[in-house]
């Protein structure tokens, strides 16, 4: 995000545009926290996780009376155009906060899940990939030395993606995710004959979501099963490592490419839509598409999963 907010700063101020920064998202904005952004205020933040604006829940911004507050705040800044980063929650309280006040917005996808609808990839999907896989890779040195079947669990409550990604990185031989539905017992099948007939280690990947439950939950099916008696079997949650830590090259690409974007956008007149990079050229979504409409895996990849494990 840090890396889509120095974009977005040096573009607007290259256009000639004053930029105003929301501190902690849409609290924030009915708070009135703002501050003022020049190029200096965005000078070493590309290599930096997370976000130097903070982001916060704000239950306060779900109601009329709320977003009433953080229109009155902008228009008193004379704030005439709002860039919104983040996943389907932040860009549909856009699309809400648009309607309503008619306060010019566009957002850029920014969420390691990389489920946003518009884009084929969003800002913070490929360092959370990277992490889990790099994760992944530790795990399977102890799981080779010591014949273990290791549960590793990666984020992705509603959508597979790093799931399947990592899975398919890392080399496991299931990946479970919440898009398919899962044979537990094919499953244990196949793994309790490498690990016992084979004699060596395994890898699961499970996305959080997966409809049978995440990994805690399924260790505790497979240790049901007295085929899996003699079997070594661990259990290890990623969670929020994915979520931090230095960007990628390719995300802060992705990032500068969308902030500089969005701002034309804005300029160009458009409301309402968020900017995203399909087949690497850069497209205009409507919002209420992007968080109505659920964006499919790619089902070859997941036919890989299938072919390799």
């Amino acid at each position: 995000m840090n890396a889509c907010l120095r974009a977005v700063v040096r573009k607007a101020i290259s256009s000639n545009l004053e930029v105003v920064g929301i501190l902690r998202g849409y609290q924030g904005m009915i708070e009135a926290d703002f501050i003022e952004l020049d190029s200096e205020s965005v000078s070493n933040i590309i290599q930096k996780g997370g976000t130097v604006l903070k982001s916060a829940r704000s239950n306060e911004f779900r109601t009329p009376e709320g977003r009433e507050k953080a229109a009155k705040n902008l228009r008193d800044q004379g704030i005439e155009g709002l860039i919104a980063i983040g996943g389907d929650g932040t860009l549909a309280g856009a699309a809400v906060f648009y309607n309503e006040h008619k306060i010019p917005v566009v957002g850029c996808p920014g969420t390691i899940d990389n489920d946003l609808f518009g884009t084929d990839e969003t800002i913070g999907f490929d360092t959370a990939l990277n992490t889990a896989i790099e994760n992944i890779d530790k795990i399977r040195d102890t799981a080779d030395a010591h014949d273990r079947l290791f549960l590793v669990e990666v984020m992705g409550r509603d959508a597979g993606f790093i799931a399947l990604h990592s899975g398919i990185g890392g080399g496991a031989e299931v990946v479970m995710i919440p898009e398919t539905l899962t044979d537990l017992e094919d499953a244990k099948t196949s793994i309790h004959a490498l690990m016992s007939q084979q004699h060596r280690s395994s890898i699961i990947v499970i996305a959080e979501g997966d409809e049978i439950g995440g990994a805690t939950d399924i260790a505790k099916m497979m240790r049901e099963d007295v085929r899996f008696d003699d079997i070594d079997l661990r259990v290890c949650i990623l969670g929020h490592t994915q979520r931090g830590g230095s960007p990628s090259a390719r995300d802060r690409v992705l990032a500068t490419r969308l902030g500089v974007a969005a701002v034309e956008a804005l300029i160009g007149g458009h409301a309402n839509v968020m900017v995203g990079i399909i087949n690497n050229v850069v497209k205009l979504t409507p919002s209420k598409n992007v968080w109505s409409r659920k964006k499919s895996i790619n089902y070859e990849l997941w036919g890989l999963t299938q072919l390799l494990s």
